[in-house]
């Protein structure tokens, strides 16, 4: 039982190549979609003659759920709410608000449980935010509105924050850490 020369796997410091290649990060974007989204404009068509000068609220969270363990696969949905409003402090109405949840599957394999965490929370967001940067944009303007192009987010400073308030908060409540 012979194996053809090309066929066998190349070795590297007692490795196989494909053990290696099992056993190597592995971040792989399988698609990326919309999954939900709503514009409401409330004031319309009065809104359109007040003058334009929206304050812009602007929420963002993410969430993941495994869609296969065993072949590490996953979904992230990235959540943004954005409120326009027009008018003085205690007087304001709401221009338009756009909800949307832009999500997007991935394959994330061979990382340790705490790297795993730090890919979903940022690396996928980050890779997502750009399409829910386009479909506000979007929504915005077929909504009779000006543009809103949003600021970049920096994923990895949020969640750096994020781990560093609980930390704190797990010290204030007599919890250490390993």
């Amino acid at each position: 039982m012979s194996q053809k020369p090309g066929n066998a796997p190349s070795k590297t410091n007692g490795h196989t190549h494909t053990d290696q290649q099992e056993t190597a990060p592995l971040f792989n974007v399988h698609s990326i979609y919309l999954k939900d989204s709503s514009f409401e404009a409330p004031h319309s068509p009065q809104i359109f003659n007040e003058e334009w000068k929206p304050k812009i609220d602007f929420d963002l969270q993410t969430g993941s759920q495994v869609l296969s363990e065993l072949e590490a696969i996953h979904e992230v949905v990235l959540r943004v709410t954005v409120t326009a409003k027009l008018g003085e402090e205690g007087a304001e109405k709401a221009a338009f608000l756009i909800e949307i949840q832009q999500a997007g599957v991935f394959t994330v394999r061979n990382l340790a449980e705490e790297a795993l965490k730090q890919v979903l929370a940022t690396t996928c967001p980050t890779v997502l935010f750009p399409y829910a940067r386009e479909t506000i944009s979007n929504l915005a303007t077929r909504g009779g509105f000006p543009q809103l192009v949003l600021p970049p987010i920096n994923f990895d400073a949020m969640y750096e924050h994020h781990m560093a308030t609980q930390v704190a908060k797990m010290q204030e409540e007599g919890i250490t850490t390993v």
